[in-house]
């Protein structure tokens, strides 16, 4: 594991050139979890959690409810984004469990078919900073060989819930076919660290736009996701006239699919949508832009 780093670009951070002379680049990320969450029919010892709302049932016994929340992201949460997504012609990064897609083998085609990238989330939405090094690799290397028979493509870039561990970035260069991980949410643009003396790409990620904080009670109406989006965008936006950035928005099939919350997410897509020079970018685009226009 590195040590820190407090200085990063500092204050003068080099004046990306996205395609197109982009101002900004639109990160859409969507997490695909549902079916690979904690649950006592696949062992765990208690099920899930974190929930629409909170549950009386008691540890260790399962909870239907809190099940179905789950069960909706799979059922209609993922596809009523996808539709969004098609409506504006964005393209965006699947962050996808690999149980996950097992469970609804429909979605993980799907989503290459339209046109978006399915990456790594871990073999189930599982903490991995809890686990010993042997048992992150074996994982990662399930997950990479259970996605590639479910889409049919091998993931590209990796990224875990809540965090990584400190053997993390060391597995996943070790592993060998990836190009890059998001597990960081320390810039706005892409960057190098070393892993085992040799540069590794690093295109970090942000929990400033994020449709978690619906169950959080830090959003509450479409409108919250909204102002909070584009007030981002705009930021970001105006910096770009003389030094283009890059900007995450991070949705889940289970909260953002919701009729109500997936209006606040239409109205922001559409409003950046009509704005000039906006690179709406899948994240391994970005990764490959970045190494072939600013090499270590």
């Amino acid at each position: 594991m590195t040590e820190r780093d407090f200085v990063g670009y500092g204050s003068n951070p080099p004046a990306v050139q996205w395609p197109n002379n982009a101002k900004i680049a639109v990160s859409v990320v969507v997490n695909y979890e549902e079916g690979s969450e904690y649950s006592t029919l696949d062992g765990d010892p208690t099920g899930e959690a974190s929930g629409e709302s909170p549950s009386a049932v008691p540890l260790g016994e399962r909870d239907l409810a809190n099940e179905s929340f789950f069960e909706y992201g799979s059922r209609v949460g993922v596809w009523r984004i996808m539709n969004l997504l098609d409506r504006y012609n964005i393209k965006g990064t699947f962050y996808a469990c690999a149980l996950a897609l097992e469970r609804n083998p429909e979605v993980g085609p799907e989503i290459v078919r339209r046109g978006h990238e399915v990456m790594g989330h871990g073999n189930r939405w599982e903490e991995y900073y809890k686990m010993d090094r042997d048992a992150e690799r074996t994982a990662i290397r399930e997950a990479v060989a259970s996605m590639t028979r479910t889409t049919g493509q091998r993931p590209l870039g990796w990224y875990t819930r809540y965090g990584p561990s400190v053997n993390t970035r060391e597995l996943v260069v070790e592993e060998g076919g990836f190009e890059y991980d998001c597990n960081a949410y320390n810039d706005d643009l892409p960057y190098y660290t070393q892993v085992r003396d040799k540069p590794w790409l690093v295109v970090p990620y942000s929990l400033e736009v994020n449709d978690y904080k619906f169950w959080r009670g830090d959003l509450i109406t479409p409108g919250d996701f909204f102002e909070v989006a584009k007030a981002s965008f705009d930021m970001l936006y105006e910096e770009g006239t003389t030094h283009p950035k890059m900007m995450s928005v991070g949705l889940h099939c289970r909260i953002v699919g919701k009729p109500s919350r997936a209006h606040g997410l239409d109205r922001f897509l559409k409003y950046a949508s009509e704005k000039e020079e906006v690179w709406f970018a899948r994240r391994l685009d970005i990764a490959r832009w970045w190494r072939e226009n600013y090499p270590p």
